[in-house]
């Protein structure tokens, strides 16, 4: 039987699949238990600086698997989202590595925001966004109503949820839901060098930079200024901050090694 989610490690890249192709990486609850495994997996693992999060096949992920869903879920589907889906979503924004998600072919649903929930995103051109929840009577989960508003401003979210409709990756990339879009062809290869490169850089500012950013979209400019001189204090104390110093004098490439 072939695993349904893979996970490798390439040159302190944590690549994580999805790996049910037949399906577009459709998610069941043996999924997502795997796939939150493999989160914590990677957080833990020294070894690992960045982490890639992508599909196998023809798609990203159409969301939950309709035709394995239990009959009981209608009348316990909080519960299954708490459970199973918002673990997953809160470990993404809170590793202190930087997470990019890899999206080729459709992202609907919690696909959708499996890819919001990355630090950044990088589409092919024949990925397509699609914020499903709507079509089957349902509400956006897993952080897709509180990601899409931030990233791409609360009225096109509102037209994206209430519609149903499909954003392909031109127009992705144009309102600020993708960072990049690249070739089919060359995705993997594109995604896996950003993600080497981001695993190269000062990974423990980086995490810094992650969580200052986050909590910055939630509180005031005060609240901002402050957090801002005591996360470079503790950046400020790092060896990647003396090595990227004594490098600049050096005039050479830094070698960070993320502490």
């Amino acid at each position: 039987m072939d695993k349904v989610l893979l996970y490798e490690v390439d040159r302190a890249v944590a690549i994580i699949a999805l790996n049910r192709p037949e399906v577009l990486n459709a998610l069941t609850e043996q999924v997502l238990k795997e796939l939150g495994d493999a989160l914590v997996r990677a957080e833990r693992d020294a070894g690992v600086r960045s982490v890639l999060l992508t599909g196998t096949g023809r798609g990203f992920c159409a969301g939950l698997d309709l035709r394995e869903v239990d009959p009981d879920l209608p009348g316990r589907i909080d519960m299954h989202v708490r459970r199973d889906f918002n673990p997953i979503i809160m470990k993404m924004q809170q590793m202190p590595k930087p997470v990019l998600a890899a999206v080729g072919g459709v992202a609907a649903g919690a696909g959708l925001s499996l890819a919001l929930a990355a630090d950044l995103r990088m589409a092919a051109d024949d990925a397509r966004f699609v914020s499903a929840f709507i079509r089957i009577g349902l509400v956006p989960d897993s952080g897709a109503s509180y990601f899409l508003p931030k990233l791409i401003g609360v009225s096109r979210a509102m037209e994206l949820a209430l519609t149903g409709e499909t954003l392909d990756a031109r127009r992705a990339l144009e309102v600020g839901l993708v960072n990049r879009v690249v070739s089919r062809e060359r995705l993997g290869e594109e995604a896996l060098a950003w993600a080497r490169q981001l695993a190269e850089g000062p990974t423990y500012a980086m995490g810094l930079t992650k969580r200052m950013i986050y909590e910055a979209a939630e509180g005031s400019l005060a609240e901002a200024l402050d957090r801002e001189a005591a996360y470079q204090g503790w950046a400020a104390g790092s060896a990647d901050f003396a090595e990227g110093v004594q490098a600049f004098l050096e005039k050479r490439r830094a070698q960070f090694q993320g502490r």
